[in-house]
């Protein structure tokens, strides 16, 4: 079996798989099918089985892509635009201001490569300012200005590998952590096939937890068929579903109407992550939550209603 991270040679050129590229950018396969189809990039050759091998400078042009879709440019607008335009677009972007001092401490410690110090902050942040704070304030800062940091060249993508693993671990221990779990509304939290990025759905875990929310996980990339199996097998109220930046703002409203109606009308469904972040309209019978604001809100409003029954 090929190594999905290395890179196959084809010819005299580098190149890689579907499976490297989906895992180097963040990008999913199908993300990476629909715009082949769509807007005649990326192009990629095939190999003697009919798999698709991506070249060394599509794979740079994606990753530019990619971070600029996480900064709110829509892919049509900018995919057949050259790398030295997508740069320029990149380096244009207004300067940010600088992070508050406790986040840049952060930052620091991860820019210098000091493992224990960047974790050892982390805990340190969680156990001063207690779960809810720690996701809604210090992960949500770290997340924007890593992503700023990543765009202006100062952190590579093994750092940003470590970072991930980092709160990952510190969120799932949190959460496992927590004196006392909650009870209503049991709240079932995944995504659909081609959604990889765990963190948003860890940090909405955190939150629920921290409001005494019961949260079901189910992991990444669970199919709709099986989510409609697990609702009445975990007797959940809520079905939330993350979508990152790195999936079409389409792909994520199809998957939420399918489901609605595959489930039933008392089972709410909630959305949210950045490729939702603009949709105008949401699907009937799905909540669409732009903020951990919203979901603390409709928490509140659930158990409100429900406490009237």
């Amino acid at each position: 079996m090929t190594n999905a991270l290395a890179p196959i040679r084809s010819s005299d050129e580098a190149c890689y798989n579907i499976a490297a590229v989906e895992r180097d950018t963040g990008l999913s396969k199908d993300t990476l099918r629909v715009w082949e189809r769509r807007y005649g990039f990326p192009k990629p050759l095939r190999d003697q089985h009919d798999e698709r091998l991506y070249s060394l400078p599509e794979l740079e042009k994606l990753r530019l892509l990619r971070l600029l879709i996480d900064y709110g440019h829509r892919p049509g607008k900018i995919i057949n635009r050259s790398v030295s335009e997508l740069t320029q677009l990149i380096s244009s972007r207004a300067p940010e201001q600088t992070p508050p001092p406790e986040i840049d401490a952060i930052l620091e410690l991860l820019l210098r490569h000091d493992v224990d110090g960047f974790r050892n902050a982390l805990l340190q942040a969680l156990m001063k300012q207690g779960l809810l704070r720690f996701v809604t304030e210090t992960v949500t800062a770290l997340n924007h200005w890593i992503g700023d940091a990543w765009l202006a060249g100062r952190v590579a993508i093994f750092d940003e590998h470590l970072y991930s693993e980092h709160i990952q671990n510190i969120l799932r221990n949190a959460i496992i952590a927590q004196p006392s779990r909650g009870m209503t509304p049991r709240v079932l939290l995944t995504s659909l096939p081609g959604e990889k990025h765990r963190i948003g759905l860890l940090m909405v875990e955190a939150v629920l937890t921290a409001e005494g929310a019961a949260c079901v996980a189910l992991g990444t990339e669970t199919p709709v068929i099986d989510i409609k199996n697990a609702t009445p097998a975990y007797q959940v109220d809520i079905v939330a579903l993350s979508f990152s930046s790195a999936v079409t703002q389409s792909a994520a409203l199809a998957g939420l109407t399918e489901l609605r109606t595959l489930l039933p009308e008392n089972v709410e469904i909630w959305g949210g992550g950045g490729a939702l972040a603009r949709a105008r309209k949401s699907p009937d019978g799905v909540l669409l939550l732009r903020s951990f604001d919203d979901m603390r809100y409709a928490l509140e409003r659930w158990r409100v209603e429900h406490s009237r029954r």
